[in-house]
């Protein structure tokens, strides 16, 4: 029942629900959401192992390092000194003239002997040139004829062009072996022949030009140890153009023959036998460049200047300045332009203090000539 004053005052009042007539039913609680699932118990994995106890590091004593051999005294084995030249250069001119003994008494040449002494040469220029200059500039020692004295000289010149055409050693020790034996023909001729070659009559012409083929008749009886020093020493006279002897060869001259007949040449020039004129190294250059008979190849030539210079070390020059040095070094790259030592100036008064210059490095200096040692 609702109170008028209820309705004044606004307020409502509940009514009781009744029992039996259309209310609604009751509504459930919704159920309690179902317990979360229980996990699967997963095995537990097995703890590793406690570390083992770590032993503390002992402090270790540094080892005593035993102190090394001093640079001072190591022992250095000193560079093998190249062998002197002057005793090679006289044991060479002596074994040779002992040859011309074997000649006479007919016994065998000791060819591992003659081998021996040629490589040591060989040894001795691959070190240094002091060998090849005493060649160049010395005399036959006292006993030793000129025969054997040229054929020396020839052995160490001929091996000294092998090697600036690229000779291996052995070929260079082959060369020089028929070098040493180059003309031992001529002493199976009379000694006077090699004086006047210029003014041989036909029958001494005819006799001089048989000695290559007399030199391999010796060299064969003395069972060489290779046929190509045969070859050479019976070629060592023919030329390219068929105007050499004995065969008058035509083109077909070995290149070692030509080695030999060049340096024949040369040394013949620069060292004759007397009363002949001797030339100069530079005067024998030119006079072998412009000798039409002889016709030598011009590599071989180039070859042979390249180590001989047409001014060689002790030679004095004087240069366009007037002033006057002496040849101290060979420039091979330039021979024309060697090393020189002023002694002079350009009036001709010697200097107190001499200084050096090298011409290859002084394009506005040069030589003009040769000076006689008079000339000082």
């Amino acid at each position: 029942m609702v109170r008028m004053s209820d309705v004044v005052r606004g307020i409502v009042r509940d009514r009781p629900a009744e029992t039996g007539r259309d209310a609604p039913a009751p509504v459930a609680p919704p159920p309690p959401p179902p317990p979360p699932p229980r996990p699967r118990p997963v095995a537990e994995a097995p703890r590793p192992a406690p570390p083992a106890p770590v032993a503390e590091p002992r402090a270790v004593e540094p080892r005593a390092v035993e102190p090394g051999p001093s640079l001072d005294t190591l022992p250095i084995d000193p560079a093998p000194a190249s062998e002197s030249a002057e005793p090679l250069f006289a044991e060479l001119q002596l074994f040779l003239a002992r040859v011309r003994e074997l000649i006479r008494t007919g016994d065998a040449l000791p060819w591992p002997e003659l081998e021996a002494l040629i490589e040591r040469c060989a040894v001795s220029l691959e070190a240094s040139s002091e060998l090849f200059w005493l060649t160049n500039n010395t005399v036959a020692i006292g006993g030793v004829d000129y025969l054997a004295f040229h054929q020396a000289r020839v052995a160490v010149l001929a091996m000294t062009i092998g090697a600036s055409v690229a000779y291996d050693r052995p070929r260079r020790v082959q060369l020089g072996q028929a070098g040493s034996l180059i003309d031992v023909g001529l002493w199976q001729l009379p000694e006077g022949l090699l004086r006047r070659l210029d003014a041989l009559s036909t029958d001494e012409q005819a006799q001089y030009r048989s000695h290559p083929r007399l030199s391999v008749e010796l060299i064969r009886r003395w069972s060489p140890p290779r046929e190509g020093l045969v070859e050479a020493v019976l070629q060592h006279h023919e030329r390219e153009q068929g105007q050499g002897f004995p065969q008058g060869l035509h083109g077909a001259v070995s290149q070692d023959a030509k080695i030999l007949g060049l340096d024949d040449t040369y040394t013949g020039l620069t060292m004759p036998p007397a009363p002949r004129p001797r030339l100069r190294p530079h005067e024998a250059i030119r006079e072998i460049v412009r000798s039409k008979h002889e016709a030598f190849s011009s590599q071989l030539v180039k070859a042979l200047l390249s180590e001989i210079s047409v001014f060689p070390p002790g030679t004095l020059v004087r240069l366009n300045t007037g002033e006057v040095g002496r040849v101290t070094a060979v420039n091979r790259h330039h021979p024309l332009r060697p090393r020189v030592e002023i002694v002079a100036d350009g009036k001709g008064q010697r200097l107190v203090s001499p200084k050096s210059t090298d011409l290859a490095e002084a394009p506005f200096l040069y030589i003009t000539g040769a000076v006689a040692e008079a000339g000082r």
